[in-house]
């Protein structure tokens, strides 16, 4: 076993740089429909994130993360706009995401004194909060209409469409091939800093926090302090995702960040596995591309109408939240666990199959002779 564990890891290593390859190639091979999912997807992902750190991880539920990316995403368009103070756009997105931080700052003294069922109804006020604030405060939100956003640029390099656009080895690249590489670094920021901060000594206190308070105080924990940390790190993540999600859709509205925002996210982490960044990716990418695909292909579906077609009838995107509500069922029922679960449980089934096949080059031991009858006794 002792053997196994290096070079299962030096293989996950050497596999980095393949995926890392593998991810850049869809802007030259795909369509702006199918790189508008996966920008959708990582911004998804992030969010998901920063809930599964605070849920999955902490064990505190919250019902408030939409509102945290709508300070992230209309905090950035005022930031970096006009009317606003007309910041340089990259510091306008840094200073968006410590406004998410900051917001679940002020909030963390009540996470930090309430749990489970009550911190999620604590937390759901902030919902309806945000979005009368999204509603009233026209000067800075746009109200009802929303506002546009700003492109994002970085040494004079504009993630957004241009006339002319620049050609990569015969591609032109509009606003989402640009925007897929900035959403893969985010992508990428967010999944190596989570990782390493599960597998810090405050994850391990987390982890310890969520399975008994009590046993987490006796080994020295803060519970307050770790809680509030908590909520302030998964406020960021989602600070980041709202400004990711600003990019994409070039103009953000009060009605995207609602209610029903916040419990897709709590599906993409049940559906992906709690406390786990690879589950929480793998629901993100689940919840967010189903009903975009289901809407594309609508016509090819059976029960399932396009968008505006009748009265009554079921569109794609209440079919998809059917669906992945059917899912979640299902994961509670057979895989408490998630994705993530059913993923490693496969994996671990496929090595002990490994283990037990004879190597190619073995050679298998002859079936041992059953043992001679007993000999007769020699008669002079």
């Amino acid at each position: 076993m002792s053997d196994r564990l290096p070079a299962a890891l030096t293989r996950r290593r050497a596999s980095l740089p393949l995926l890392a390859v593998a991810l850049c190639l869809p802007p030259f091979y795909l369509d702006a429909f199918w790189l508008r999912i996966g920008l959708f997807s990582m911004a998804a992902a992030i969010g998901a994130v920063g809930l599964a750190l605070l849920s999955g991880t902490a064990g505190q539920l919250s019902l408030g993360h939409a509102f945290f990316l709508a300070v992230g995403a209309y905090g950035y368009a005022w930031l970096a706009g006009e009317p606003g103070p007309g910041l340089p756009p990259a510091l306008a997105a840094l200073l968006a995401v410590l406004l998410a931080g900051a917001a679940g700052g002020l909030f963390s003294p009540v996470a930090a004194r309430v749990k489970g069922v009550y911190l999620g109804i604590a937390t759901l006020a902030l919902v309806f909060l945000g979005h009368h604030v999204l509603l009233t405060a026209d000067s800075v939100t746009g109200g009802f209409n929303g506002r546009s956003v700003p492109p994002l640029t970085l040494g004079g390099f504009a993630f957004a469409r241009s006339d002319p656009e620049p050609t990569v080895l015969g591609v032109p690249f509009g606003a989402e091939e640009r925007l897929w590489y900035l959403g893969l670094a985010l992508f990428a920021f967010t999944w190596f800093t989570a990782r390493g901060l599960l597998r810090s000594r405050p994850g391990r206190a987390l982890a310890a926090l969520r399975d008994s308070e009590t046993a987490a105080s006796v080994m020295g924990v803060d519970v307050a302090r770790h809680r509030s940390a908590a909520f302030v790190v998964s406020s960021m993540y989602a600070g980041l995702a709202g400004v990711l999600l600003a990019l994409a859709f070039r103009r953000v509205v009060p009605d995207y960040f609602s209610l029903a925002l916040s419990v897709d996210y709590l599906a993409m982490i049940v559906i992906g596995g709690l406390g786990s960044v690879a589950g929480a990716t793998a629901g993100a990418v689940f919840v967010t591309a189903l009903p975009l695909l289901m809407t594309r292909y609508a016509d090819q579906l059976p029960l399932v109408t396009a968008p505006g077609s009748a009265e009554g009838a079921v569109g794609p995107t209440e079919a998809a939240r059917y669906l992945y509500g059917a899912a979640i069922v299902l994961v509670l029922l057979y895989a408490p666990d998630g994705l993530h679960g059913l993923a490693r449980r496969a994996r671990d089934r496929v090595r002990r199959r490994r283990s037990r096949a004879p190597a190619p080059d073995a050679v298998v031991p002859p079936p041992s002779q059953p043992t001679a009858a007993r000999t007769k006794e020699h008669t002079p």
